[in-house]
């Protein structure tokens, strides 16, 4: 199996002659990381030396790795001791460094899914979607957790032709199959515009040509994982951050020894949330999930974009297959910030610079690179309406840019359960860059699995499943990484 971008990135995953690349110790700040400089959860350690047992040892604290904790230590009979060892900052990784953007497809990856899957699973990934998101707004809702939540209209914008010719294809498949199913595929409560000159009025796209809108949600993912990790904290959860894994070796009476520079940790459960990094523990994950450097640009919108004039929804902007697409976050509930993520104009410049050395596809810090930000520059003096009359005034436009780490799957959904042969270890990781909308369900899915559970009782869609099969069904097609 090699990558559609580059072979020397498929002999990598994490490892490169059987030793595991560093992660770096210098990232770059995101902007949610900029925001937090005084949280003491930043380098939090519940005890000044590393526990020397733990019934349950994490290693991620990101969103994964925080909700699994706090769905342990929400149940009847939780574990007595629960170790979660970051390598770095809290919430340093994928989750701490995205764009905010909590979009479940509702149509979209209906085609891709059921080409892979079966139109049965690409019906119930859709649904998982939409559930997830509603498990998450519900929960902040009711936690009343400050992390500048929106809920909203979310918009596809077709830019093209070709675009809306392919995106009317995956929206009328998914709606005929509702119509022959009894599973559904209902599509009642997305929004289509397909008249030109109505779409670029929604959307304030120049060239915009179709829309599709439907309700998703935009927040401060830092945030939404720190009021979790506090809960947890309050259970009596040990968090070790600055407490990198090297490795995990057997120790016999089906215990497992968690290897660090600060000690060795003796579990008899291990759980790796630890996405696009699973294959520096696990190297034989790195057929199966490809980690790939990622921007994402802050930008401050001039007086035609702020105020009551400012963006008031979320944005997937399609461009033609040969250029990618983008999406917008503007923080219209909060500081009006504007964040451009996704795969951009400037991703192919982006994609040449990380094949020169197959190190940097773990790189997070970058603080910028100028492809990226040249294709921002051009995209809204371009294709937003007014915005470049006001783009040249002090402190308007991109500000600031970082990299993230984003784990592409093979076969494009995450990975959740047991790993094969290896008794008391699990897996929850590979986001394919959609963990947002993927996590607060497969989270909880993976503990009922860890309690005994079957895989009916996670509610789960069955294609999430790590199974020995769906590894081997990856490498028996060849399957490509692709975001």
């Amino acid at each position: 199996m090699t990558s559609s971008r580059s072979s020397s990135r498929n002999s990598i995953g994490g490892i490169e002659g059987g030793k595991a690349f560093p992660i770096s110790s210098g990232m770059s700040l995101s902007h949610w990381l900029q925001s937090v400089r005084s949280s003491p959860l930043l380098d939090y350690r519940s005890t000044q030396d590393l526990p020397t047992t733990a019934d349950v040892v994490i290693v991620g604290s990101g969103m994964s790795g925080t909700f699994i904790a706090y769905e342990l230590l929400r149940q009847p009979n939780p574990p007595s001791k629960v170790v979660v060892l970051e390598a770095r900052e809290f919430c340093s990784g994928a989750t701490g460094r995205n764009s905010g953007h909590c979009k479940p497809d509702q149509y979209r990856g209906f085609v891709k899914y059921a080409k892979l899957f079966g139109e049965e699973q690409a019906k119930k990934l859709l649904d998982h979607e939409f559930k997830t998101w509603s498990k998450l707004v519900e929960f902040v809702e009711k936690a009343k957790v400050d992390c500048d939540l929106w809920v909203g209209d979310t918009f596809d914008v077709a830019m093209s032709p070709e675009v809306a010719r392919d995106v009317v294809a995956a929206f009328d498949a998914y709606k005929a199959y509702g119509e022959k199913s009894a599973y559904g595929g209902k599509v009642d409560h997305i929004n289509y515009i397909s008249d030109p000159a109505e779409a670029e009025k929604v959307s304030r796209l120049k060239g915009a040509l179709a829309i599709w809108s439907w309700k998703a949600s935009t927040l401060f993912p830092w945030k939404l994982v720190a009021h979790i990790m506090q809960l947890c904290l309050d259970k009596g959860l040990h968090l070790q951050t600055w407490t990198p894994v090297s490795s995990v070796t057997t120790s016999g009476n089906r215990m497992w020894s968690v290897h660090t520079p600060r000690g060795v940790i003796p579990a008899p459960t291990v759980v790796y949330a630890t996405n696009a990094y699973t294959s520096a523990l696990l190297p034989s994950f790195a057929r199966y999930i490809q980690p790939t450097a990622h921007m994402c640009d802050k930008v401050v919108p001039p007086r035609a974009y702020a105020g009551g004039h400012a963006l008031q929804n979320s944005y997937a902007v399609i461009l033609p297959a040969q250029l990618g697409a983008y999406t917008i976050n503007p923080r219209c509930s909060a500081d009006g910030i504007v964040l451009f993520d996704g795969w951009d104009l400037g991703r192919g410049k982006l994609e040449k610079y990380l094949d020169e050395d197959p190190r940097r596809l773990f790189d997070d810090s970058l603080n910028g690179f100028p492809a990226v930000t040249e294709a921002i520059n051009e995209l809204t003096s371009t294709a937003l309406a007014g915005w470049s009359e006001g783009e040249n005034a002090a402190g308007v436009g991109p500000v600031y840019a970082w990299s993230g780490i984003i784990g592409l799957i093979a076969d494009t959904l995450p990975f959740v359960g047991a790993i094969p042969d290896s008794p008391g270890q699990w897996v929850c990781a590979g986001f394919h860059g959609h963990g947002m909308a993927h996590i607060f369900s497969c989270a909880p899915g993976l503990v009922t699995l860890m309690q005994g559970g079957s895989w009916a009782e996670t509610e789960l869609p069955e294609c999430l499943q790590l199974t020995p099969e769906r590894l081997g069904r990856i490498e028996r097609k060849g399957l490509h990484f692709q975001p």
